[in-house]
């Protein structure tokens, strides 16, 4: 059983240069939110051990990539990295490449093979060890490569640097108990661990004091939470208690298991209000035969029934989720599957992939791989669908009024729109204007906005006259943060306790 006690990361020498100035770090993250996730835990690792973030990442001292390795292009771009890096670090005296995450986890000594300049491999399972691994790669003058095959810390015991004010993840469970014939992840992650309920809630109660109002509960299969303590309603016993927690606005959670959906968990999503109408439903195939194949434990007519009682329970819940294109055997009639279920479930938006094969996973070796004009070919009719869909069920929420909770440059044209951007409650992304008299709502606020238009893949609020903007503790505390950047410690409100930063976990206070 991995520790669930608060991790200590002890200074580190190699994290100071040679005139005592610590050196600068930069996370490059590739991957799901899961690696989001541990890339935060990993700049929190090496702050404590003395580094500081660089202010341009092109300039770090030391360059950390967290690898996937589900999708095929993985390899690529953790290698086309690489290759840049190289030349990079033949001009900077002293730089370090270390390179982490679930590739790390299945490649290990192939990657210094292939790429020699890189300073430290690490696994899925030993995050912890990356100021330690650096500072032996600096000490040695030699490569670290360090791979556990069984977990040695939550990644959430860790020490952490969110990259949101407002918003935080939380870790719940690690690892994967099921066989499917397409994914690796449950030889990189291992077998499903579970956490503690006391301290899945004592973490999410550190982020509300820090500021958060919203945090996501992840796991590979968030939903089976209780598997390893033996609890199989432990999940929706968690979101109900998580409901319960003062301050915390917003629940969400990625990704659930449609064989492991169960009628509480839908109960406790729809009496509990923090818990937000959003599900990201993993589809992979609508084909009940390419279901078998894959070995997901549930067929189309299961898959459609949960959406049915979701949809009957929460009625503007938003529904994304993933389909897998091109699958081993897959003919036009599975494919066709496929997109009636995709018009029938009626997905505010999926994440559409083309089948690549996985070394090491039952399908890579499967007969009838199919050609990848044909793949491809699949691929656009369904985006052309989906597309479709998204842009039908975004227009259906014109006129409606939606709490924005405002974010940080997520709107890429946002500066040329004159617009502000954030999420609504049901996780669509929102473009809004706010009235030119009034204050400029900050990442972390709140904005009550009515819809005015759609696109596929948002949604636009341009009519003010109904605009009203609710500052929150989450705003506070980004303004904490810019004043810290800038050297300049903000106030703390009347009465208020000094503002302090620690590792441990504080105690649990529910309303």
């Amino acid at each position: 059983m991995p520790t669930a006690d608060p991790v200590a990361i002890e200074p580190s020498t190699a994290a100071l240069r040679r005139d005592g100035s610590p050196r600068s770090y930069s996370v490059r993250t590739l991957g799901c939110q899961m690696n989001v996730h541990d890339s935060e835990r990993l700049a929190g690792s090496l702050e404590a051990a003395g580094y500081v973030a660089a202010a341009q990442p092109e300039d770090a001292d030391v360059v950390v990539i967290n690898t996937c390795a589900v999708r095929e292009n993985a390899a690529n771009r953790l290698y086309g990295n690489l290759g840049h890096l190289a030349g990079v670090k033949r001009d900077r005296d002293g730089m370090q490449i270390a390179v982490g995450g679930c590739l790390a986890q299945k490649d290990q000594g192939v990657i210094v093979e292939k790429a020699p300049w890189v300073d430290v491999v690490f696994g899925t399972h030993n995050m912890g060890s990356l100021p330690t691994l650096l500072e032996r790669a600096r000490h040695n003058r030699e490569a670290q490569v360090e791979i556990l095959e069984s977990l040695e810390v939550f990644p959430s015991t860790l020490p952490t640097k969110r990259d949101s004010a407002s918003s935080g993840w939380v870790s719940i469970s690690v690892g994967c108990n099921n066989t499917c014939t397409f994914c690796i992840v449950p030889s990189l992650r291992g077998k499903e661990k579970d956490r503690r309920p006391g301290d899945v809630l004592a973490e999410i109660q550190a982020l509300v004091d820090d500021g958060a109002i919203e945090v996501t509960l992840l796991g590979q299969n968030v939903n089976t939470y209780g598997v390893e303590f033996g609890d199989r309603q432990a999940f929706g016993k968690l979101l109900r208690a998580s409901g319960r927690i003062e301050g915390l606005e917003r629940v969400r959670f990625t990704s659930p298991h449609p064989a492991a959906f169960t009628d509480d968990v839908i109960a406790a999503m729809a009496e509990t209000p923090n818990v937000m109408p959003s599900l990201h439903m993993p589809l992979q195939s609508g084909s009940d035969r390419i279901l078998r194949s894959m070995r997901r434990s549930y067929r189309s007519a299961k898959f459609l029934g949960i959406l049915d009682r979701v949809r009957e329970r929460i009625p503007h819940a938003a529904i994304t989720t993933d389909i897998i294109v091109g699958f081993p055997g897959e003919t036009e009639e599975d494919f066709a599957e496929t997109l009636r279920v995709v018009e029938q479930s009626r997905f505010q938006s999926a994440f559409t992939f083309q089948y690549s094969i996985r070394p090491g996973t039952p399908a890579a070796t499967m007969p009838d791989q199919l050609p990848k004009a044909v793949v491809q070919e699949r691929y656009e009719r369904l985006l052309e669908l989906q597309e479709r869909i998204s842009l039908e069920e975004n227009r259906a929420q014109g006129g409606r009024t939606v709490e924005v909770l405002v974010s940080a440059g997520e709107g890429k044209k946002d500066a040329e729109t004159r617009r502000l951007s954030g999420r609504a409650e049901d996780n669509r992304l929102v473009h809004f204007a706010i009235p030119g008299d009034a204050p400029e709502p900050r990442p972390g606020d709140v904005v009550t906005a009515r819809v005015t238009g759609a696109a596929p893949h948002f949604l636009l609020a341009d009519d003010t006259s109904g605009t009203a903007v609710r500052r929150t503790r989450a705003g506070d505390a980004w303004d904490r943060r810019q004043a810290d950047s800038c050297g300049v410690p903000a106030p703390s409100p009347a009465g208020a306790a000094p503002r302090t930063v620690g590792l441990g976990m504080p105690t649990l206070r529910m309303r």
